[in-house]
């Protein structure tokens, strides 16, 4: 996808905004993914190496 002629180049506040939006929608991703493999895994051997499988580490399912 090509930027319109009409667009201007991004600034730097707003890829810095980007990235900050980015990291925290995965945040949230990897925290839902955590819980529902927790969820369904057989018992906590099985959750750590699903868990592993996926790159994920289980504090992400963490609720602060």
């Amino acid at each position: 996808m090509t930027l319109a002629r009409h667009a201007s180049p991004p600034t730097p506040r707003r890829m810095a905004q980007a990235h900050a939006a980015e990291r925290t929608h995965s945040a949230i991703q990897n925290a839902r993914a955590t819980r529902t493999v927790a969820g369904h895994a057989a018992d906590a051997d099985d959750c750590g190496q699903l868990l592993a499988m996926l790159g994920l580490d289980a504090s992400d399912g963490k609720r602060e």
